[in-house]
């Protein structure tokens, strides 16, 4: 075998261990708990891509969902992203096809483990375009288990992100193999990647804004050319046209705020290749000054017809979530809802190495070295680095997006430093000759030694921590929850599926539900009854009508529920069981989205703090927090319940303190079921007495 061939088989085999490395590592949910969904919005995403596979794509397109947000109810095919639940389907009817049986909910399940090893592939792919083969591989091994990128794709996140980073990876190599050879085959298939982002997830505003920026800083710095003009101006046309096909984003990428750079930037091309073809047809002299008066008139009618566009709402202005990565602190003043979303809080320093290890610091190395040769690939992972790295401190969801640009960078500086050091280690007798004038020559070969072995101690440090990381906090499915006793075994907590299938077998069909809206997908999916509000979270009032009723006292509440037709109430409460994320702990966000409407206006967040402006459970309480709905259904006959040895009955595990209110009745409701460890805790609402009675 020739050492080329070697070389091949031995890249192939790196690559084939890191890809099924990639796959592996995300599979401890499933061997310790079982093949289950995990989280909130994966539910909705399972029980979509369920509904596709059984009715077809026709009528999962028009599909009015009766189940959600009652009384409004949802268009499920003009409010989503369709590409994690059309991938899911295809994957399922061509499994079919082949013969090889199995449940949709598996496809959905497994679905995110292997895209993962797509994209190892797809990282080495682009990193080798960047560099070289040697620091694809190494990017390709650290993606494969970068916490960062695990958190959003174990067995069983059946969520948007699982495809989405494939697909940005994917798309980005295209983008700079058509930059590189300013081919038209590349653009379009950069293009169509583009369009598969497009129709995975809203994150791909990221990158239609990214690309335009690369195309923008080659333009000043003199390195625009005849290939980024044909790349770009194929990309954006093909690129838009196609985006546009998808019903939830419609007229978006020609009409919203977030998409005028890219087409700023596209018209700023052609007026740039228009310049340079009239310079090479007029006169200098004559250039000049139809250069300057054209500019001019240009720039003019440009900044008219936008703020025109803009006042007559043609074009839309930018959401709140992207004014939050501009601003971290506007949600938090101004839609109390985004601000309330646990993955739209910043970035702290501990998650970035948490998430990241190792990656953190050779992440200027990696800059340092694509900054020491700078070419038009560069640039473009260069700008990459350094705005995700901006968006990842902003907002912790987004860490997602830093993690490939880390691994990428990361294995170009450690690719690039080995490469140096490891030609120090064996050297020849004839070599030590002709360099023996060297005056550090003798301490080389140790220095290259000491460096390669430090270095291979960091990267078994770094597979250690992503491991133990994967393993403990990225594998347990919030489904299902797990403790640990004092003797060391585990406890197993399944309330959550408990409550649900009671819901499921003991209420009537058209039963309808009021709960947080953290759970609205997870009671549709698994008990199939309607509710009132989901994680779709697209009608602020509706869920702040709910967060009034949680945040009233029983009689003010009642008449909110009667008029929302609700029938039964659903809590979770930790106080028994320890568990920290519990309706307590979120209340104050139903306080805050409660009282930002109108008809909420009486609910004042500084009601349910004590004077000293504490929010406190025990007997020195708010007593408007004490006698509010939420309280009293969390708290319901726990006044009497033992809970720790030493402590006083109705001890709340969670908030470490006795309760102030114990004795007391509910008036408008009812208990009809809690779940084995008082997880979940469901209450039916009375019906209204008899008139004469």
């Amino acid at each position: 075998m020739t050492p080329e061939k070697q070389d091949t088989l031995l890249k192939l085999l790196i690559l084939s261990l890191a890809a099924i490395l990639s796959f592996s590592c995300r599979l401890f949910s499933v061997l310790r708990f079982e093949s289950v969904i995990h989280e909130f919005d994966p539910y909705f995403n399972y029980r979509t891509t369920r509904y596709l596979t059984e009715e077809g794509f026709y009528n999962f397109h028009n599909w009015f969902d009766d189940r959600a947000w009652y009384p409004l109810g949802r268009i499920i095919g003009g409010t989503i992203y369709p590409g994690l639940m059309v991938t899911s389907a295809a994957l399922y009817h061509a499994l079919q096809f082949l013969h090889i049986t199995i449940d949709i909910r598996n496809v959905c399940v497994f679905l995110a483990p292997l895209f993962s090893s797509l994209t190892t592939i797809v990282t080495y792919l682009l990193t080798k375009e960047l560099k070289d083969a040697s620091s694809g591989l190494v990017a390709a091994a650290m993606i494969s288990i970068v916490p960062g990128y695990i958190s959003r794709s174990v067995a069983g996140s059946y969520d948007n992100e699982g495809i989405a980073i494939f697909c940005m990876l994917l798309t980005y190599y295209l983008w700079i193999k058509a930059v590189k050879t300013g081919g038209l085959f590349w653009a379009a298939l950069c293009a169509i990647a583009y369009f598969y982002m497009v129709s995975s997830w809203g994150g791909y505003v990221f990158l239609i804004n990214l690309i335009p920026l690369h195309v923008l800083a080659l333009m000043i710095t003199g390195r625009f050319s005849h290939r980024i003009y044909v790349a770009y101006s194929t990309v954006y046309c093909l690129g838009t046209v196609l985006s546009m096909q998808i019903s939830f984003v419609g007229f978006q990428p020609v009409q919203s705020s977030e998409h005028m750079a890219a087409l700023g930037v596209f018209g700023l091309c052609q007026l740039y290749s228009f310049v340079e073809y009239v310079r090479s047809r007029v006169p200098s002299e004559h250039f000049k000054v139809l250069y300057k008066h054209l500019i001019f008139a240009i720039g003019v009618a440009v900044a008219i017809v936008g703020v025109i566009l803009t006042i007559t709402g043609k074009i839309s202005p930018w959401t709140g979530r992207f004014y939050s990565l501009l601003d971290p602190s506007y949600a938090k003043n101004n839609i109390p809802i985004i601000a309330s979303v646990s993955e739209h809080q910043p970035t702290s320093w501990s998650s970035f190495y948490f998430d990241l290890q190792m990656l953190v610091f050779l992440f200027p190395v990696g800059l340092y070295f694509c900054f020491s040769k700078l070419t038009d690939s560069n640039i473009f992972i260069i700008m990459y680095g350094v705005t995700s790295i901006y968006f990842a401190g902003v907002m912790v969801r987004l860490m997602l997006v830093l993690a490939p640009v880390m691994c990428i960078l990361s294995g170009i500086g450690i690719s690039a430093m080995l490469s140096t050091y490891m030609k120090d280690l064996d050297v020849s007798k004839s070599n030590k000759k002709l360099k023996k004038f060297e005056s550090n020559f003798v301490l080389k070969n140790e220095i290259a030694w000491a460096f390669v072995v430090i270095m291979t101690g960091f990267l078994v440090t770094y597979t250690m921590h992503c491991t133990w990381v994967t393993s403990e906090a990225y594998s347990s499915p919030s489904i299902v929850l797990s403790a640990r006793t004092h003797d060391g075994s585990r406890i197993i907590f399944d309330d959550f599926r408990e409550a649900y299938f009671w819901l499921r077998h003991n209420t009537a069909e058209d039963a309808k539900v009021m709960s947080w809206w953290d759970y609205g997908y997870q009671i549709t999916a698994m008990a199939n009854r309607t509710i009132l509000v989901d994680n779709n979270t697209w009608n602020n009032t509706h869920i702040s009508r709910v967060g009034q009723a949680m945040a009233s006292s029983e009689e003010k509440a009642y008449e909110i529920m009667r008029e929302l037709d609700v029938n039964y109430v659903l809590v979770i409460f930790g106080g028994l069981s320890g568990y920290s994320s519990d309706d307590i702990n979120k209340f104050l966000w139903m306080v805050r989205i409660g009282g930002s409407t109108e008809k909420g206006s009486h609910i004042k967040e500084t009601d349910y703090y004590t004077p000293s402006g504490e929010f406190r459970v025990d007997k020195d309480g708010s007593p408007v927090l004490l006698n509010c709905l939420m309280y009293k259904m969390c708290y319901y006959r726990f006044g009497s319940v033992y809970t720790e040895a030493g402590k006083p009955p109705g001890y709340d595990r969670v908030r470490n303190a006795e309760i102030g209110n114990k004795d007391f009745e509910l008036d408008v409701l009812e208990e009809a079921y809690t779940t084995e460890h008082w997880l979940v805790r469901i209450y039916k609402v009375k019906d209204l007495p008899n008139r004469g009675v």
